[in-house]
């Protein structure tokens, strides 16, 4: 009872003292910081997302970067009232014309993406392990150019610019009140995208520990067990895909706003990779460790850079660090070394560490 009581205290502890580096972090930092701890924000929600269907329903997908696409369209062409191509696009009545204030399309964002996922899972259902990662890399691969082909509505491979629009909070470089406050444009998203990832973190954590998670544990255990116990799988798995792609939509409304618009090559068939990566840093089916794979995958890059101008890395190394290429050779080095030596990722790290202490004890004893 007393270790129990010790770990949930000190869960609450740690996320008290970051949810407090959370709220003072702009003051200490610049723009630029702040704009890259907004893309941490960004990524933790969508990581929240992927671990729902891979983490917990076992169900392995590579499209999540797809359906952040979804829901950063959504976004782009709510706010802009479609690209303008020569005459511009008469999507919306009268009441709409001139687009919708960018927050209010976060939310319209993630129902579209989960709609997409909901839609993607029906036909997937009879696809397990390989198989279904192949078709949802498949779907990770055909987006961008599935974006870049109706031009009068994607606006084809310049994508939709929202810099500048009323609709967009601060026109995306104004001052920008919150909570009483003005704030810079960066400042704003920062505190926006933190304040949604402590929501649906929250959301995450009580659908998990309740019926939902059990059911979606029970399914990546054994389809068969659930299904005698009572679990409808089809069921569960289309509704992990859904709850997933709303997560992953509501990232990419998020990145398209802190980024003034959307193209095809925002959203790289490499971002789905990128996220997986992460998740697997972080630890399968773990949520309090989901920031470490959030940092890492927006700072991995930055860090290969700054050794090489460092002079951290031998000259052949640093050389090669300065290549375009070279953060994806180190993503999937990383991931095949944590396969290998550290298959439970950051979250298993304090078990490994108190079964290596206990083991030393005995053996001593």
């Amino acid at each position: 009872m007393r270790r129990y009581v010790f770990a949930v205290a000190w869960r609450v502890a740690a996320l008290a003292a970051l949810a407090i580096a959370i709220l003072v972090l702009p003051r200490y930092v610049g723009v630029f910081r702040a704009n890259q701890f907004a893309l941490v924000g960004i990524f933790f929600i969508a990581l929240l997302g992927l671990n729902i269907v891979t983490g917990h329903a076992g169900q392995i997908s590579l499209a999540h970067g797809a359906f952040m696409a979804i829901g950063g369209y959504t976004t782009a062409i709510l706010v802009s009232g479609g690209p303008t191509l020569g005459e511009p696009l008469n999507l919306w009545p009268n009441a709409l014309e001139g687009g919708v204030r960018d927050l209010w399309t976060i939310p319209l964002a993630g129902l579209a993406a989960a709609l997409a996922g909901f839609l993607f899972a029906l036909p997937a259902l009879r696809l397990t392990g390989l198989y279904l990662a192949l078709a949802t890399f498949a779907i990770a691969v055909a987006t961008p150019a599935v974006l870049a082909k109706p031009a009068e509505i994607t606006g084809g491979s310049r994508g939709i610019q929202l810099f500048g629009l009323p609709e967009l909070s601060g026109k995306g470089f104004e001052q920008v009140g919150f909570l009483g406050h003005d704030v810079p444009f960066e400042d704003f998203v920062y505190y926006v995208t933190w304040l949604i990832a402590a929501a649906l973190f929250a959301a995450a954590w009580l659908m998990l520990n309740g019926r939902i998670g059990r059911a979606f544990r029970a399914v990546r255990d054994s389809e068969v067990a659930a299904a005698a116990s009572g679990v409808n799988p089809a069921a569960y798995k289309t509704l992990a895909f859904a709850v997933s792609a709303f997560y992953a939509g509501v990232a990419g409304s998020l990145y398209v706003i802190l980024n003034w618009g959307a193209a095809p090559r925002s959203f790289p068939v490499l971002l789905s990779i990128q996220l997986l990566i992460g998740l697997v840093v972080a630890g399968l089916g773990s949520l309090g460790t989901l920031v470490l794979g959030a940092l890492f995958i927006q700072f991995l890059p930055e860090a290969i850079r700054r050794s090489g101008d460092l002079g951290l890395l031998p000259d052949a190394l640093q050389r090669w660090g300065d290549e375009p290429g070279a953060p994806n050779v180190v993503f999937g080095a990383v991931l095949v070394t944590l396969v290998l030596l550290l298959p439970t990722g950051a979250a298993g790290l304090p078990r490994r560490a108190a079964a290596a202490l206990t083991s030393r004890r005995y053996s001593q004893s």
